[in-house]
């Protein structure tokens, strides 16, 4: 069985600089009632993370960067434009 290797990406997208990290999913739990989880790309700042998207073994770079940099555009840059930022 192979183990999962951590993949990491850093964009630089309108002047600010992100770092993404992929995280392996993690099977359910019902002792503790944590459903199982798959393997994801997160956001990673301030100590806290957010998850992004689903990650995909063998995905091209660009295509994670073109997906990363959409999902930025979506859920940071156009919640500031609403925000008055």
């Amino acid at each position: 069985m192979s183990k999962y290797a951590v993949e990491q990406r850093r964009l630089t997208y309108r002047g600010r600089e992100f770092h993404f990290v992929s995280y392996e999913g993690q099977p359910a739990n019902p002792r503790r009632s944590q459903p199982a989880t798959e393997a994801a790309w997160w956001l990673m700042s301030a100590g806290k993370r957010w998850e992004v998207m689903p990650y995909r073994s063998g995905q091209a770079e660009q295509e994670i960067d073109r997906l990363l940099t959409e999902w930025l555009e979506t859920h940071v840059f156009q919640s500031q434009s609403e925000s008055g930022e």
